[in-house]
């Protein structure tokens, strides 16, 4: 699957709409009761990126994107403004933010993730696309030096250590991240005439598995 490590121009992003959605199976028995499934076992992201668009020069620039992803051909990276820290988005982002594993001696690599907890109910989302020179990690209650302690791959989300965490050790990290989106269309139709009139293109773009 092609995929090009380069973000969506982020002040185009800023006011779009979209979030997750997920995919839930309901069959309405015979009683009045109902049995609820899904095949999914993540979420996934929608996203409309048109709403954002404030000029002439904004559609240029979206253009431009869209005709070198080649539309829905080639995957890019997205900042979802309403969910790209690993912290509450107010703070900024520290070592101790998400528990992302447990030393057991011998495991070096773990997978960055993101715990969404209501009440005694949560949702680990693991995460690939890290954004560069943000992740902060530690052991226990040791923060850990980039580049010395740990090195990150930026393009699958994982983080290796250089010594393996001991037994039983809490493997903590701190981030901001990209979501790993297409386009959802293969034409993007504008109008000079109707965007000066307030209409805006519709531009969808989803979420893909990485």
């Amino acid at each position: 699957m092609g995929f090009h490590e380069v973000r969506f121009p982020a002040n185009l992003s800023f006011g779009s709409v979209g979030g997750p959605e997920r995919r839930t199976e309901v069959v309405a028995l015979t009683n009045g009761f109902e049995e609820r499934n899904t095949p999914w076992a993540h979420s996934r992201r929608r996203y409309d990126a048109g709403v954002s668009m404030r000029s002439l020069d904004d559609i240029a620039l979206m253009i431009d994107f869209f005709e070198a992803r080649r539309g829905q051909l080639y995957g890019f990276r997205w900042k979802d403004w309403s969910d790209f820290k690993s912290c509450i988005p107010s703070a900024e982002p520290t070592f101790r933010d998400q528990r992302i594993g447990t030393g057991d001696g011998e495991t070096r690599t773990f997978q960055l993730s993101k715990t969404y907890q209501s009440g005694i109910n949560s949702y680990a989302r693991p995460l690939t696309k890290p954004v560069q020179g943000t992740v902060l990690a530690g052991v226990s209650v040791d923060e850990l030096v980039a580049d010395v302690h740990f090195a990150v791959n930026y393009t699958s989300g994982e983080i290796t250590f250089a010594d393996a965490p001991p037994q039983d050790a809490e493997v903590t990290a701190g981030f901001e991240f990209d979501v790993p989106v297409r386009f959802d269309t293969d034409a993007i139709q504008t109008s000079v005439a109707s965007f000066q009139a307030g209409e805006v293109p519709n531009v969808p773009v989803v979420e893909i598995r990485i």
